[in-house]
């Protein structure tokens, strides 16, 4: 038989085409076939059926055959009867094209109307059309199967979602070790593609527990941040997820009927009040951190009560706030690591001398939240022979380390410069001899300068070496700024042998002139080259350079770009005017 115009073959060795070929063969197919089939003559009447479709017509086979199809099973969804020529497949029939219906009402045996969708091909036989064969589909079974389908792919996409989150959270977070800022992302992470408001409670110091953070549809709610309460003792906890959470308590799922419970302590008020505040109809609250490390709780709140929290958010909001734990963890590690090397770094920058009539300002500041304190220096001080010493100076590394390598390169340097007369670049070298064996740094820059000559009435000259430092700048009184760029050799640390004898460099300095020396954090900007930096300080410097030496060092750090991600050292050096 042939459909379609086609041949219908099997393809496989010739011992399978030899089966198709057999008796029958064709039949037992149609038999075993899961999907309804019927077959009618050129005037609409059945020729024969499967067993698919005795079940689903509720017809046995023999009172269906030589049945007019469309009197038979055709009906309108209140089960009458439908003129012949508005029946699809009688035009089908007639037209001998291929066709499709959907919502089709047949009348079942039982007296059941059901929609089905169909399909009808035409067959011929030698070329002559002898009818059509019609597959047929419960239409409910097919729309429970498609909303399984359906189900099942929200599933799998509100899975992926979820992950997809997680995942998110996990690397915005970790690009930042500053609480702050890591809430403000963690609330603009979660609002509003998992909630509607989010709420975040830390534990300080012993016992308190402050709301550092309340995001809702527009953002931050400063309102929602403003308490801080004692934690209730642990017979207190009734009726409070969030106290249970910050007690090291499992994550608590609520729905509106457990918001309802009466609260009675002060925290569990302000839990309460919360969720009142912002019409939640379910919640979430869980622990940030695990175990013992609990460093605060974090709540998601739904407005919707047709989407409401369930099971599987619970978990991933679980999930959720362990790693935001660690990340809140991680920062408050860091951020007294912080402190302890900034205060170690302000603590070992020496009192400036005053000698004569000359002048001496100095300014630290460190690095920017989110970056880590690096080891800038500086550093003045009379010589056993009364002329003065200037440094700069920069260590290689970060935090505490940087801090330590500071404080053992200024001491060693004071010891070394104290009583040498010879120039500061033999002075520099012997620290370079020494650095690997008596201290912690592996690599440094600096600039060491002494100034010879009168501190009342001059006159002066300068002698400075540059282990791979800034060059230092200098001001004049009539509007000249440079460079001194000269002396510079290579940075303590380098491999030795590869560069000799540190070079020296002299420049006698004009009455009423300025000297800066600063590190690389106040040129230097992410995105922009060394010699823009450098254009922009001589610039700003020159624009201040008739400003008492304190303002100069106060607005010089502001005037230039943000955006560096390091720490400042400047250094002013004024001479008296004649």
């Amino acid at each position: 038989m042939t459909g379609g115009g086609g041949v219908v073959a099997s393809v496989g060795d010739e011992g399978r085409r030899r089966s198709a070929a057999e008796p029958g063969f064709w039949q037992r197919v149609v038999g075993q076939l899961g999907t309804a089939l019927m077959v009618v003559d050129p005037a609409g009447r059945i020729l024969a059926v499967n067993p698919a479709a005795e079940r689903l017509f509720g017809h046995a086979a023999p009172a269906m055959l030589g049945q007019d199809a469309h009197d038979l099973l055709h009906r309108d969804a209140d089960g009458r009867r439908i003129p012949r020529e508005q029946c699809t497949l009688l035009r089908a029939v007639a037209e001998r094209a291929e066709t499709r219906e959907e919502g089709r009402v047949c009348l079942r045996g039982d007296g059941r109307p059901i929609a089905t969708y169909w399909s009808a091909s035409p067959l011929t036989d030698d070329g002559a059309f002898s009818g059509m064969a019609v597959l047929f589909t419960d239409a409910a079974g097919d729309r429970s199967a498609r909303r399984e389908r359906a189900a099942y792919t929200r599933a799998l996409e509100d899975l992926t979602e979820r992950l997809t989150l997680v995942a998110e959270i996990t690397d915005v977070l970790g690009q930042t070790l500053e609480t702050d800022e890591a809430l403000a992302r963690l609330g603009r992470l979660l609002v509003p593609r998992l909630a509607d408001w989010a709420a975040v409670d830390l534990r300080v110091g012993s016992g308190q527990v402050h709301r550092v953070a309340a995001t809702g549809p527009e953002g931050r709610d400063a309102a929602q941040e403003d308490w801080q309460e004692h934690l209730p003792e642990a017979g207190e906890e009734g009726g409070s997820p969030l106290v249970q959470v910050l007690n090291g308590g499992d994550p608590v799922l609520q729905h509106e009927a457990d918001m309802a419970a009466p609260v009675t302590s002060a925290v569990a008020t302000v839990h309460s009040g919360f969720l009142r505040t912002t019409g939640a109809r379910s919640a979430v609250t869980v622990p940030l951190g695990s175990g013992p490390q609990v460093t605060g709780a974090l709540t998601l709140v739904r407005t919707d009560p047709a989407h409401p929290f369930d099971t599987d958010d619970l978990s991933v909001v679980s999930d959720i706030g362990r790693r935001v734990g660690l990340v809140i963890d991680n920062a408050r590690r860091f951020g007294r690591q912080r402190a302890v090397a900034e205060a170690m770094q302000r603590n070992l920058l020496a009192p400036l001398p005053q000698p004569g009539r000359l002048r001496l300002a100095a300014r630290y500041q460190p690095a920017p939240a989110g970056s880590q304190v690096g080891g800038d220096w500086y550093d003045a001080f009379e010589r056993k022979d009364g002329t003065l010493a200037l440094v700069i100076g920069d260590v290689v590394g970060h935090d505490l380390t940087a801090a330590a390598g500071m404080a053992q390169l200024h001491g060693i340097l004071r010891s070394l410069a104290w009583d040498h007369t010879g120039p500061p670049g033999a002075v520099v070298d012997r620290l370079d001899d020494a650095m690997p064996a008596i201290t912690t740094v592996p690599m440094a820059t600096l600039v060491l300068a002494l100034l010879d000559g009168d501190p009342h009435t001059g006159p002066w000259t300068l002698r400075w070496t540059s282990a791979g430092h800034p060059p230092p700048l200098l001001l004049t009184r009539d509007g000249q700024a440079r460079y001194l760029e000269a002396g510079q050799g290579l940075l303590l640390g380098a491999p030795p042998g590869t560069g000799g004898s540190r070079p020296s460099a002299a420049q006698s300095l004009p009455p009423g002139s300025t000297l800066l020396l600063y590190t690389d954090g106040l040129i230097e900007i992410p995105g922009s080259d060394l010699d823009t930096g450098l254009a922009r300080l001589r610039h700003h410097a020159l624009a201040l350079a008739h400003e008492p030496l304190d303002t100069l060092c106060d607005q010089l750090p502001a005037r230039m770009p943000p955006g560096s991600t390091d720490d400042v050292a400047l250094l002013a050096l004024r001479l008296p005017s004649p």
